[in-house]
């Protein structure tokens, strides 16, 4: 699947204030400290680097929580395994 630049774009800004929310929601971060996580998270990617989507294989909630929690934060906190309703419905 090849996307465009624009969708790249729209997809990394949702992902980015996804992250945030976690970051805030959940880590205890101010909104500019977890604005500036979110984009050390998801720095843009020229469009010519081989692996800019990789990212994306797995949703913001799942980024945050491996920073906050760490490795295997679904075993030590089972009911952050998936994300929460609250995160779904944030937008």
């Amino acid at each position: 699947m090849t996307w465009s630049e624009a969708e790249y774009l729209d997809h990394l800004r949702s992902e980015r204030r996804a992250y945030a929310w976690v970051m805030r929601r959940h880590g205890g971060l101010t909104a500019a400290d977890a604005e500036r996580a979110a984009l050390e998270a998801y720095p843009y990617g020229p469009a010519d680097a081989p692996y800019r989507w990789l990212v994306f294989h797995d949703e913001a909630w799942h980024w945050a929580m491996l920073t906050i929690h760490g490795d295997r934060y679904w075993a030590h906190h089972p009911e952050l395994a998936r994300p929460t309703e609250e995160y779904r419905a944030r937008e």
